[in-house]
């Protein structure tokens, strides 16, 4: 039964373990230190006018102004013209609107679409505005009426761009074309893919046209051949399906995103969407009848378009040299580019969703999350002629400046610090770069785990990055807060590094269980000296009762824990110890008996959660444990905790039975053979007889039932006539022996 419980037990320790290890990682007794030095650590706060680099540096964001709420849902487009206003498009509703240099922007057309796509302004400060579905280009004239310029015949209108020639250029869907529109509003297909969509298109420096596409995920240069069409090369494809976004960089680099999984087909390429039905959305020009007929299958718009949750398999961004080699550059599981623009240093700038970020990409292994717009998504850019650059969002529908200066000020609030029990808080320090700036950090504390109104103020701000001791009250919870200003002169601080240092109140430790083995069982003894920790005892593997074998090597195979060994006379215990601190600990074994008022030292400094003696130095009887753990090795001796716990009662027993009256007769041709078996502590659990040296044969008591601590025993054996020699046998439940035998004739 004993065994049994063991067994079961196990499982009780191994839950024990994902609690003590849990803990195993704080030492009340030495301080300790919170650091916040990496990206994934300030991600975690709330930051406000700061920008964040991969590797964790903290530094002033460009400065941002919201230049018009448009109202819209989404802005798709922006475009500049010669006098600085900034024109931007989106939907639902095609409406265009203008901003002038002095910010105050209004609409300027409402085109008869859902939506306008792209946006491109000619060299005479006229705005050509691509609807879709069934996209048509429309060309605005100042304040003129808006009139129907091209009809490319496709159903979506993904981008507009002009050649040095004055040539407008335009990217369809269903089907992936690219249209040359001369001034006079004439015009064909210049280019054709075998893509559903032309996702993105722009003009590098000697004309050529750069062009991403959907769901091949290509991207492309298409260069005029010698009969004025459309010759196209790929410089790459990307790993994800869609294209949303292609610049050419100030020194020729070609940068593209993409988003999505790609399926591929049985052949290995990636298969174009099969058509889906959707209802026919016409634009209808002023004073046009509308078109009559059944609407026509359609492909569906690439999964990026009006996507407000992500898209699955998150985006990545390439950098395409000149000399046509690929690199990755950036890439996020969870945010979606949908722009790429170029600050005046020439690195990129992606504006991306669903989370309004903006990023800058500083090198192919780094990059800086640069600001969060309140918007859900960054869909454009346009550069601006001072150096700012202009975004569009949706979710909803604004149009900020961004830079070229940074702001003046700004922090971050850490996420809460849980020290897991009430600590003291120590010294703070920084590691920061101060260009002439300032950096200052203050602390709250609170013993809930959200700040409340309830927790501690902010503190007076520590502004020497050698630090100064916390002055916020000891609690569970901690929390700092840093703001960054930049001095007259606009000279911005940077900040690498917050520590915190803590100390957590020393706790007593817990025994929570003392388990005493079953007779005749040891723990091997350590390979090496060990010291406690608040892991979990072993986990035991004990052999079967009598089996008198050898246990499994030292360190079993499950959860490396010691097994134990048949060793007649031994017993022993194992007990269940933590700290909450996580502090080691040592152990003191004390005995007592029943019947006595004292304890008596087993063993001190026992550094194993478990022990075993020789039981035979103790008389027989009924004998209690008391374990005593200590954190002391990890505490000063002032400091120190204990506590105790005794075990339940436990019996040593190694006497054996006692066999009395053992006699055998003949009867005829039979052997009849009674005894009686006595025990002091235990119950009677076997008997045995030997017919002249022959096998063991179990014996049946004459009540059926070895349940007693004397019992008598009556057997008829069958024998031949002449001299027999029977041997009898008993154990009780501490696997003791006595053996008796009598002489029959």
């Amino acid at each position: 039964m004993e065994v049994a419980y063991y067994n079961m037990t196990k499982l009780k320790y191994s839950a024990a373990l994902m609690v003590c290890a849990a803990s195993a990682a704080l030492f009340a007794s030495q301080t300790r230190t919170w650091s916040q030095s990496d990206y994934a650590d300030f991600e975690k706060g709330t930051i406000k006018n700061l920008s964040v680099r991969s590797d964790g540096l903290l530094s002033l964001a460009p400065s941002s102004r919201e230049l018009m709420d448009t109202s819209s849902a989404y802005l798709w487009a922006l475009a500049q013209d010669s006098k600085g206003d900034i024109y931007a498009g989106g939907g639902p509703g095609a409406k265009l609107f203008r901003i002038p240099p002095d910010g105050k922007g209004k609409m300027l057309a409402d085109l008869d679409a859902l939506g306008i796509q792209a946006l491109a302004v000619d060299s005479r400060d006229r705005v050509y505005a691509a609807t879709s579905p069934d996209g048509k280009v429309y060309r605005i004239s100042g304040n003129a009426k808006p009139e129907i310029f091209y009809d490319p015949k496709a159903k979506y209108i993904w981008a507009l761009a002009f050649d040095k020639k004055g040539d407008l250029f335009i990217a369809t869907g269903d089907p992936g074309e690219i249209h040359r529109v001369g001034p006079d509003g004439k015009g064909k297909v210049f280019f054709k893919t075998d893509e559903t969509h032309v996702r993105y298109l722009v003009v590098d420096a000697n004309d050529n046209l750069i062009t991403g596409t959907d769901p091949g995920g290509l991207v492309l240069r298409v260069s005029q051949d010698g009969q004025g069409q459309g010759q196209g090369f790929v410089l790459y494809q990307m790993s994800k399906p869609e294209v949303t976004a292609v610049a050419v960089s100030p020194n020729g680099a070609i940068y593209a995103a993409a988003v999505g999984t790609r399926t591929l087909s049985v052949s290995g390429s990636a298969p174009a969407p099969a058509p889906t039905p959707a209802a026919a959305v016409t634009v209808t020009p002023p004073g046009a009848a509308a078109p009559a007929g059944a609407p026509r299958p359609v492909a569906a718009p690439p999964p990026s378009m009006g996507a407000t949750s992500g898209v699955n398999g998150g985006s990545e961004v390439y950098r395409i040299e000149a000399n046509g080699n690929p690199m990755k550059v950036w890439s996020n599981t969870q945010d979606v580019v949908y722009a790429i623009a170029f600050d005046a240093q020439g690195r990129a700038v992606l504006g991306a969703g669903n989370h309004g970020n903006v990023f800058r990409v500083e090198s192919p292994s780094s990059y800086t999350a640069l600001l969060t717009m309140p918007a859900t998504q960054i869909t454009a850019f346009q550069k601006g002629r001072g150096g700012q650059l202009y975004a569009a969002t949706g979710n909803v529908g604004k149009v900020y400046e961004v830079g070229p200066g940074l702001e003046h000020q700004g922090s971050i609030e850490s996420d809460v610090f849980d020290s897991s029990m009430y600590s003291l808080w120590g010294r703070l320090s920084f590691e920061a770069r101060l260009n002439g700036g300032q950096v200052a950090v203050q602390t709250r504390s609170g013993n809930l785990d959200q700040p409340q109104n309830n927790w501690s103020p902010w503190s007076a701000p520590i502004v020497a990055a050698k630090g100064a001791r916390i002055v916020s009250p000891a609690a569970r919870f901690v929390q700092w807060k840093a703001t960054l200003t930049a001095d007259s002169a606009g000279h911005a601080p940077e900040l690498e590094s917050v520590d915190v240092a803590y100390l957590a109140k020393n706790v007593e430790p817990r025994i929570e269980e003392i388990e005493i083995t079953p007779a005749n069982y040891k723990f091997p003894a350590p390979v090496a000296p060990l010291v406690s920790v608040s892991a979990p005892p072993p986990n035991l593997t004990l052999p079967a009762m009598g089996s008198h074998t050898a246990a499994p090597p030292l360190f079993s195979s499950e959860g490396n824990s010691p097994t134990m060994m048949f060793a007649k006379g031994y017993i022993g215990a194992r007990w269940l110890a933590s700290d909450p601190n996580g502090d080691s600990l040592v152990y003191t074994v004390e005995i007592r008996g029943e019947k006595e008022t004292e304890w008596k030292l087993l063993k001190d400094k026992v550094a194993e959660r478990y022990l075993s003696w020789d039981s035979t130095a103790f008389a027989d009887g009924d004998y209690r444990l008391r374990i005593t753990a200590s954190d002391s090795p990890g505490n000063p001796p002032a400091e120190a905790l204990t506590t105790k716990l005794e075990s339940d009662v436990f019996t040593i027993d190694n006497t054996p039975p006692k066999i009395t009256a053992l006699t055998a007769a003949r009867n005829g041709g039979k052997l009849e053979v009674r005894w009686h078996a006595a025990d002091a502590l235990s119950d009677l659990t076997k008997a045995e007889y030997s017919l002249d040296g022959g096998e063991w044969t179990v014996a049946a008591p004459v009540t059926k039932l070895s349940d007693s601590p004397e019992l008598d025993y009556v057997l008829t054996l069958d024998a031949a006539p002449g001299e027999h020699t029977i041997a009898v046998r008993m154990t009780d439940e501490y696997e003791n022996l006595a053996v008796e035998k009598v002489v029959a004739r």
